[in-house]
């Protein structure tokens, strides 16, 4: 399904990609960030603080990180303070590269089983197809917030994959 070097391609672009959003939404007022913006998770600054929130659920399977002690209702709000949220992000970002960079295609083949909160059920599934939804997820999320951030007047950098500099 996938490979090592898609993983390792997919972590460098979500470090690109949050570097890109999060310096736009640095020129924004607080106020504006945590505005109601219509989107799932509500505004900007709730919409990252869910991502991250994903982010670190995910990864508490592929590598061991403590995993949040909170649900998807309150995922939005899970980090309050920017400073903090935008600390946390660029750690677990460096992190993710770090995963990707010892990540085997054995690994990638086998399976993962955990307990779906979402599910409320035990899942197994390829573990191919998580990682693959780490990812997905993220630009899905990213794209709400890109949309956000240009409604509130800031002006986000290019998003497209292909152009995805060497980053690391």
């Amino acid at each position: 399904m996938i490979t090592v070097k898609f993983v390792r391609t997919m972590a460098r672009y979500n470090l690109w990609q949050n570097k890109n959003l999060f310096d736009a939404a640095d020129g924004l007022s607080d106020a504006d960030r945590r505005s109601e913006r219509g989107a799932h998770f509500g505004s900007i600054h709730g919409t990252f603080s869910h991502l991250f929130w994903a982010d670190s659920v995910w990864m508490s399977r592929f590598d061991g990180w403590a995993k949040p002690a909170i649900g998807i209702p309150e995922s939005a709000g899970w980090i309050e303070g920017w400073a903090d949220l935008v600390s946390r992000r660029r750690i677990a970002d460096a992190d993710i590269i770090k995963w990707s960079d010892r990540v085997s295609d054995a690994e990638l083949a086998g399976d993962l089983a955990w307990h779906s909160g979402a599910l409320g059920r035990e899942v197994i599934k390829p573990r191919a197809l998580c990682v693959s939804h780490l990812f997905n997820h993220q630009t899905h999320h990213r794209g709400q917030a890109h949309a956000m951030l240009t409604a509130a007047g800031a002006t986000p950098g290019d998003t497209d994959l292909f152009i995805l500099p060497d980053l690391v």
